[in-house]
């Protein structure tokens, strides 16, 4: 029931801030930039002037879906941000574009997190298994594993779920301070328009800072409850 409480509540304050992204990205979306460059022009330009000439951007589908994907080295930019000639737009491509500037001067923090990802990705898996099997019960009945290993073996999972989350932050913020300086530095945006960018970046970031809190929460909840069964 606790950990079904902590989801709920950080569903809630997850929603809130994506809702509250989203109403900034359709805000400064009215914004025509003064420089009249979309968010593909802007991507390779930034791409261009940090010397990176592997790397494509490309359009895909869906709101909000902005990426940059390291094993094929594409930016990949919303359909609204791809064309999009404004501060939204600009703020999005600019950071995506340094994801691909810090894995071209190959950042440690960006080299850690993607070391992290099969890790994460067994993780979720064993968890997955952990938890379906606790539905049915009878993993626990026939004392194949016993509830205390069961609790280790999920804070475990949950333990890197938080350090994933966590090893993010620096990531994204690096992302969108590379972004900031360049657009500005290079005259992409007038005052006005950069301080749009930085707050839509703010709120994009918030979404990975309430996702780190909620993991960092269920993991300090399992340890209570793997505490609380030893004193019993």
């Amino acid at each position: 029931m606790g950990v079904l409480v902590i989801g709920i509540f950080f569903m809630i304050i997850g929603w809130l801030v994506s809702s509250r992204l989203k109403s900034k990205f359709r805000e400064y979306s009215q914004t025509h930039l003064t420089k009249d460059l979309s968010g593909a022009e802007i991507a390779r330009l930034m791409l261009a002037d940090n010397g990176i000439h592997d790397v494509q951007v490309v359009s895909v589908e869906g709101e909000l879906s902005d990426h940059y994907n390291p094993a094929n080295k594409t930016v990949n930019l919303s359909q609204e941000v791809y064309h999009g000639r404004n501060a939204a737009a600009a703020a999005v491509a600019a950071h995506e574009c340094g994801h691909a500037v810090q894995h071209a001067r190959a950042y440690s923090m960006l080299e850690f997190r993607s070391a992290m990802v099969p890790i994460q990705n067994i993780s979720a898996q064993v968890i997955n298994f952990i938890f379906m099997i606790m539905m049915f019960g009878s993993f626990f009945a026939q004392g194949i594993l016993p509830w205390s290993t069961a609790l280790l073996i999920i804070i475990a999972c949950y333990g890197v779920f938080t350090l994933f989350a966590f090893v993010t932050l620096p990531v994204e913020f690096d992302a969108s301070k590379r972004a900031l300086a360049w657009i500005e530095a290079r005259g992409i945006v007038t005052r006005q328009e950069h301080d749009m960018a930085k707050d839509a970046l703010k709120w994009a970031a918030m979404t990975y800072v309430v996702a780190a809190i909620g993991a960092l929460t269920t993991l300090l909840y399992y340890v209570m409850m793997f505490l609380g069964s030893r004193d019993e």
